[in-house]
Parts: structure tokens; sequence; C-alpha cells
């Protein structure tokens, strides 16, 4: 296929050389009524792009096909059989998928380390979730993916399981091995969906993890937005065999997907993909060039641990994404929130991610000499300054095992269920209402329909005194926690 083309691109440039006036959404008119102090910041050509699918950059009965186009040059650019292009995230596109395999009140396979779109998924699709536990990491006090035999003993334990939902890679760069999971699912003769948000860009240079399609998985969803050069709330669907049927995948993405797609998010995954397929490899070359270098220097820092190939040695991880800078800062005395809250107001350095023990950053092609010296000139001040950052209260980390709560209810029942709100002191033996989700990296600690534990209210409490974010708990404080109403 001829890779040098972008459909939707076309079509939109198109669309502004003939300078259509559309009296239909969006209301702004193509920038024309956009208050220009919204305009100084956002830039006018934004406006401008922002067309409707249908009636700006096609006609009504999709007749020129833009966007199937473009998605045939996305699946034939990573070697999928198809491809779908998704305008309201991954989160949304995991729903869909989880939908597509199993219905509501039957099973379905899922790595305990979800995100929590995941347990939003399981509570709006009302499947009955198996979980499968990830291995635990003590030394790093880290979840990594499960191992095939771990799939391999639930799909025995739920013979009627309709699939299997994996994470990787993880927030923090860990890879599962798709492959012999996948070859265990098919073994039972259900799909494999791989939830693989990080990982849109592995499929352009072998020196990163195994690509999901490659591995033989049947369904990946990718957010284009984390690590490539599309848009915020950009992801794809890829499929292949038939264990999943286009059609179906189609019809559960319409029901929960937006009528209102954004022509800007199908227009930078129309370009990232023709960036990839043309520039790929020499750009993510550099990238990992560069990553090892800064690997390297962060080592030689006093209080940083850089993780890398040693959890693949270790046997923890099927494989480590070298673009994922991960770094355990606990030689500081200070915790990962800690450091990354100073590098904001100091440095005006964002890491993308944080906890107790870590921050992470990602080194992406579009990284340069410049970002590089930022960062690596913040991590020396980090280090300078981080015996004068104020003690705050420890968080009491659980060990092994003790975050494998009881899955006492469904979790849809759960949460729908009548309710009482109890302190947290009064909370352990009852049943979630809510899901309570550290964030980041916005794994539940607590699902609905799970048992509460002495532990996890510690671990919890312990983290919202120090300052972890939980966001999505009725009471982000854990004062008080929403559990099941008692009959």
């Amino acid at each position: 296929m001829d890779h040098s083309r972008a459909p939707v691109l076309e079509a939109l440039a198109e669309f502004r050389r003939r300078g259509d006036v559309v009296f239909g959404p969006p209301g702004h008119r193509q920038g024309r009524g956009v208050d220009p102090r919204v305009a100084e910041i956002l830039g006018i050509d934004v406006f401008r792009s922002d067309v409707l699918t249908l009636n700006g950059l096609d006609d009504r009965r999709q007749s020129q096909d833009v966007l199937g186009q473009a998605q045939e040059l996305m699946a034939d650019a990573v070697g999928a059989e198809q491809a779908f292009f998704s305008t309201c995230g991954s989160s949304l596109s995991v729903k869909t998928a989880m939908l597509a395999v199993a219905g509501p009140g039957e099973k379905l396979l899922l790595s305990r380390n979800a995100h929590k779109s995941v347990i939003a998924g399981v509570i709006v699709n009302g499947v009955e979730p198996v979980w499968v536990h990830p291995r635990f990491d003590t030394e790093r006090h880290l979840a990594h993916p499960p191992e095939p035999g771990d799939v391999r003993d639930r799909l025995r334990a739920h013979p009627d399981a309709k699939g299997m939902l994996l994470i990787t890679p993880t927030e923090w760069g860990t890879c599962a091995d798709i492959r012999g999971v996948a070859q265990v699912c098919h073994e039972a003769g259900v799909p494999l969906i791989v939830d693989e948000a990080w990982g849109a860009h592995l499929p352009f240079h072998p020196d990163l993890p195994p690509w999901g399609m490659d591995a033989e998985a049947d369904l990946v969803v990718t957010s284009v937005h984390k690590m490539g050069s599309a848009v915020e709330q950009s992801s794809v669907f890829h499929l292949q065999y038939d264990r999943v049927a286009p059609e179906v995948l189609k019809q559960r993405e319409d029901l929960l997907g937006t009528t209102s797609a954004s022509s800007l998010v199908y227009a930078s995954l129309d370009g990232w993909r023709r960036q990839m397929a043309e520039q790929g490899h020499a750009l993510l070359e550099a990238a990992l060039r560069r990553a090892g270098r800064i690997r390297e220097t962060v080592a030689g820092l006093p209080g940083l641990r850089p993780m890398g190939q040693e959890v693949v040695e270790e046997g923890l991880a099927a494989s480590f994404d070298p673009l994922k800078l991960v770094i355990d800062v606990r030689d500081l005395d200070i915790s990962g929130m800690q450091a990354a809250e100073w590098l904001r107001a100091e440095r005006h350095v964002d890491v993308g991610g944080s906890d107790t023990c870590r921050i992470s950053a990602s080194v992406t092609h579009a990284d340069d000499d410049e970002t590089e010296r930022v960062l690596l000139d913040a991590l020396r001040a980090l280090v300078d300054a981080a015996g004068s950052f104020e003690r705050r209260p420890p968080v009491h980390l659980p060990p092994p095992g003790a975050l494998e709560l009881e899955q006492a209810m469904l979790p849809r029942e759960a949460f729908f269920a009548p309710v009482d709100h109890v302190p947290a002191e009064r909370a352990a033996g009852r049943v979630a209402a809510e899901t309570i989700s550290p964030y980041p990296p916005g794994v539940p600690a607590v699902a609905p329909g799970e048992v509460i534990t002495e532990k996890v209210i510690d671990y919890l409490r312990t983290g919202a005194d120090h300052g972890v974010l939980i966001p999505d708990a009725s009471d982000p404080s854990v004062r008080v926690l929403r559990v099941v109403a008692r009959p």
C-alpha cells in the first residue's frame, strides 16, 4: 500500500482549499465564532480543522471512504488484518473490546493490575470478572504482568470463560509473554484481548518488545497519544483471526462510542501512521539511543536507581520497554510523589508517573538534545535538593498478596447496591461499593464487590496522608468508605 498517503489529512486539506461554509456543527464555523482569547491560546488552525466527518471530510453516504482508506493503511502498517479508529481514548476502546468478547453475566479473565477503566468496563458491561493476579515484585513493590501458566490455571478453573484481557506493557514498561498467553487462550478456544495502551510504537522497531499482533493476540487496543504523535483520546483497535467478528466489534463500538467523532483525532492518527511507516525505524532508533544514554547517566547519580533489563533477567517480566525511564527514588529518603511534585514546581518538568517508590518518564521520538538536557539537569537538581524535603508520614506498603482481595459480589451488583457510608476503622470485612484507585497509575486497590481488609485500609489511609491522589473514591481522604449495605 502507498504509505505516503494520508487520506484524512488529504480530505481535510481539500475541505480547507474549497472554503466550504458549513451550516451544521460545529457551531464555531471553523473558527469564525471562536473567542479571540481562546484562539490565541489554542491556535485558530485547531478550529479550522475541526470538521464533521460526514458532509465535511466525506459525503453523507461516505462514498469517498476516507476513514476506511486510512484504517486500511493503519492495519497494513502494523501487520493487522483490520484496524478501527476510536476518538474516545483507550478507556472506551477497552470497554468495547470486552463487550465484543463477553456479554452481561458471562465470564472474562482479567489481569488484576488493570487500569480503573477496565473495572468501569466490568461494571458497565456486567461481565463476571475472573481475576488473574500479576506477579508481585517484592523488592521494587511493583506488579508485573501474569504469566501463561497463571492464565492456564484460571481457564482450567473457569472453562466457561469467554476470553482473556491482558494488560501489557504496564505503566512501568514491563511486558507480558503475549505469545505464550495467546497460545494458552487459543488452546482453550477463546480470544486474547491485549490492552496495549502504552505500546502503539512497538510495531515499528525490532529492538522494542513484541507487538501484540505479531505475538498472535486477537484484538489489540493502543493509545497512540501515549507514545505516538496523535492528539489526546486517539485510540485504535487492531484485529486479526476470526475469534472476534469485525461486525460485532463495530456494533459494540457504535453502542459505546460518540456519534460526533473528532476530525482532529482521525487526522492525527492518519498522519502518525504515515510518519511511522516512512520514518519510524530511524526515529525510534534515535529515541532508543537517547533513552540508553539517559539511563546510563541517571544510574551514575547518587540515590537514583533506574529500572531496566534486569527485571527480565530476574524472570519477573518477559520483556521491558527501554523507552520507559523508571527511576526508584527511595534511596533519597523521599517518595516518588514528592519527587514529581518538586520537579514540576521547581524545574517545570512533568514526569509521566509517580508512586510511593518511583517516578517514570517516557522517552519518545519527539525528544531531542534539549529535552534530554532539561530532564538530566532536573534530576541532578533533585538529588541535590532531596535532603531538604519535608519528611512526610510513611506509606504502609502492603505485603505480597495483601491486595488480592476476596470477590464476594459481582462488581456491577455491588456498585449499584444500596450502600452504607462507614468510617475507615469500621470498614474491614465489608463489601466495597466503589472503586478506590491510587493515581497514578490508576490501578484500583479496591474494586466494587471485594471484601475490604485492615491491610488495604492501612495502605490507603497512610497513602492519602502522605499525599497519594485517590480521585475516584467517594472520600479521597479514605476516612469514610462506601460499602454495600447489610440486609
